[in-house]
């Protein structure tokens, strides 16, 4: 766009140049064969007049505004003056002809640009010393390779125009796009993020408050220490809550390691559910980045409350391996299972393998599920890492 302004520029300061250039070089012809005697004078005022009349139109364009036709018709009117008085400034019409394309509509433009045509053929065949053809072609010519070249300049920058107008368009579409495309990943989270903690958390309340229930009355004490242990899950759920709408880690991770958080929730998950629940760590352990350690942490919070929901187990294990280049997460059951490759999959247990698949292509890592009906569950995921100095 600049570079076609740029170019616009350009010709329009060459077509003013150029009607000064043929201004002078009429001037001078007709001073060189009349000498400074009988009309000289008068041509020498008309030019001088017709010179300041277009410089200040030219240096208050802008000014003028809707002004400008008056000027135009005001130059026009001059210089076909000077044409009735020294046909030699006829070719002058040249550079008019582009202020005229440049300034009117196309009726009223093809109007003024025969006017200058038929004024510069009849200034020419007033000179002529006998009829010549080329006196009336020549013009025609010219002033029809004018108009046709400024209606190319013009069409191409209407297109430009429109170019521009509908990449600006596309723009704003893509603006909307993005915009929509980030809200939707917002919801993935925020359904990610509500599946594998506070979901889990919430079923990890609710069946300790039922065990309470059972015990209530044959073991009181057994039934307070239940109800303790809600209360202390739904506080760590509130907190869940708080941390992961602001974007930020877990708030299990604040207190400790990977390795000791998932011990605490393995832990919370077998008082809640009555399971088994072993944990153990393999490999040297090494720090990992926030990322990798919350999405780590959140696949065990949405596997283990499959477990506890819908496995039906009555063990499970949790084990964390440090290898070299990257970290593995195993869990275990020995509930009910599935068939993996089924595509009939419903329940949380679907949507949670689904939103751990998610949450570990973000982080470039990888998931292995081994089940069959009636043979508990494996899950596997691997993540790669490095070590953090």
């Amino acid at each position: 766009m600049k570079s076609h302004l740029g170019a616009a520029t350009r010709l329009t300061a060459a077509m003013h140049a150029g009607f000064f250039l043929l201004l002078a070089a009429s001037v001078a012809r007709f001073v060189a064969g009349h000498g400074l005697s009988g009309a000289t004078p008068l041509i020498l005022v008309l030019t001088g007049t017709l010179a300041l009349v277009y410089v200040a139109g030219v240096l208050s364009w802008e000014i003028l505004g809707r002004w400008r036709p008056v000027w135009l018709t005001a130059v026009i009117a001059v210089w076909l003056a000077l044409v009735v008085a020294a046909p030699s400034f006829a070719w002058c019409a040249v550079p008019l002809f582009f202020v005229c394309l440049q300034m009117l509509r196309p009726r009223m433009m093809i109007a003024v640009v025969v006017l200058l045509t038929a004024a510069t053929i009849l200034a020419q065949l007033r000179i002529a010393s006998g009829f010549d053809p080329s006196l009336v072609l020549a013009p025609i010519a010219v002033a029809l390779m004018a108009t046709m070249t400024f209606l190319q300049l013009d069409g191409d920058r209407r297109k430009l125009g429109e170019a521009v107008k509908a990449l600006l368009g596309a723009r704003v579409d893509l603006a909307q796009s993005q915009r929509l495309a980030g809200m939707m990943q917002e919801r993935e989270r925020l359904a990610r993020e509500i599946h594998d903690a506070l979901a889990q958390g919430i079923s990890s309340t609710r069946m300790l408050l039922q065990a309470a229930q059972r015990s209530w009355d044959t073991d009181p004490e057994l039934a307070k220490d239940h109800v303790a242990r809600a209360v202390e899950a739904a506080g760590d759920n509130l907190a869940e809550a708080r941390r992961f709408v602001k974007g930020l880690g877990s708030p299990r991770l604040d207190a400790g390691d990977l390795a000791e958080t998932l011990k605490e929730l393995s832990e919370q998950i077998m008082f809640a559910a009555m399971h088994a629940v072993r944990f153990e760590t393999s490999g040297d352990p090494y720090p990992l980045s926030p990322e990798v350690e919350a999405g780590l942490l959140r696949v065990a919070q949405g596997a283990l409350a499959n477990v506890s929901e819908h496995a039906k187990a009555t063990k499970a294990a949790v084990t964390l391996t440090y290898l070299a280049d990257k970290v593995v997460l195993d869990i275990r059951d020995d509930g009910v299972g599935f068939d993996p490759a089924s595509t009939r999959t419903s329940g949380d247990r679907g949507n949670g393998l689904r939103m751990i698949s998610e949450r570990l292509a973000e982080l470039g890592g990888e998931m292995v599920v081994e089940s069959a009906p009636g043979e508990g569950t494996a899950l596997a995921v691997a993540v790669p890492t490095r070590e953090v100095r």
